[in-house]
């Protein structure tokens, strides 16, 4: 296995079923259509790392019996991407044992608002979350793993994707949180075998891509295969997936994708 990724959350920011809403989708019994707050992880023989800590993270690693995280990486400062960071403080026991924490600069400073008590260095027990903050500016590395920040428009937040490249393979692009792409992101997307991808809905929306946007995106970059991710409630899996083009489909929590 050269990579694996599993969803942990593919679901809107009030996650799927929605409080208050008796929809089919949200009264349904497909699995399919449960979806928690949109996160992935990611494992490689060198390293394993979350792509933000919603509000879902604890139930999400207990569900996928996740026992190593080496890295958390951010998207963008919206509450239902953030706040499950504490819950990473299983992954630094120890007292000796600081957690890489990757994010733009604006998203790094709302995370170090919003807990100070685990960045101001006052707190380094064991048992206790112990961050190190390392910026994005740039393309990094995690193990043999490439990850490049990928810069797009999603409301007023600055908000990046990230792609996966190793030894010189794109091997996925996952974006969550998504309204348009520059072309430099597009450019930089052009060969990838796998790309995730916001899909909010059919109806246009202002600051996610509904259906018919993220399709576009998936034609002009053609990857091997495409994964729909951050669905709302309006979406129902079994009637909507069928529906999709060859090679194009709608995630669901728990799926698990793996590059050879």
């Amino acid at each position: 296995m050269e990579m694996k990724l599993t969803f942990l959350g593919t679901g809107t920011s009030v996650g799927i079923p929605v409080i208050g809403c008796d929809c089919p989708v949200c009264r349904g019994n497909d699995p399919k259509d449960k979806r928690l707050r949109c996160s992935v992880y990611i494992q490689t023989p060198e390293a394993s790392w979350v792509v933000d800590t919603g509000p879902d993270f604890r139930m999400q690693c207990l569900r996928e019996n996740i026992r190593r995280i080496d890295a958390a990486i951010f998207t963008h400062p919206h509450m239902d991407h953030l706040t499950g960071f504490d819950d990473l403080r299983r992954f630094t026991v120890e007292a000796d044992h600081f957690m890489p924490i990757y994010g733009t600069p604006e998203c790094l400073a709302v995370l170090e608002r919003m807990f100070i008590y685990a960045f101001n260095g006052e707190n380094r027990y064991r048992g206790y979350l112990k961050p190190f903050p390392k910026p994005i500016h740039g393309p990094f590395h995690l193990g043999e793993t490439t990850i490049t920040p990928l810069p797009v428009q999603h409301g007023k937040v600055d908000t990046v994707g990230f792609l996966f490249e190793r030894g010189g393979k794109k091997l996925c692009a996952y974006i969550p949180d998504c309204k348009t792409l520059s072309p430099q992101s597009l450019d930089a997307l052009r060969g990838v075998d796998t790309l995730i991808i916001d899909a909010l809905r059919h109806t246009p929306h202002p600051t996610h891509m509904n259906f018919e946007e993220t399709l576009a995106v998936q034609r002009e970059i053609r990857p091997r295969q495409t994964w729909f991710t951050h669905i709302q409630c309006e979406i129902m899996h079994a009637v909507e997936d069928p529906k999709l083009p060859a090679g194009v489909n709608i995630a669901y929590d728990g799926l698990k994708l793996e590059w050879a």
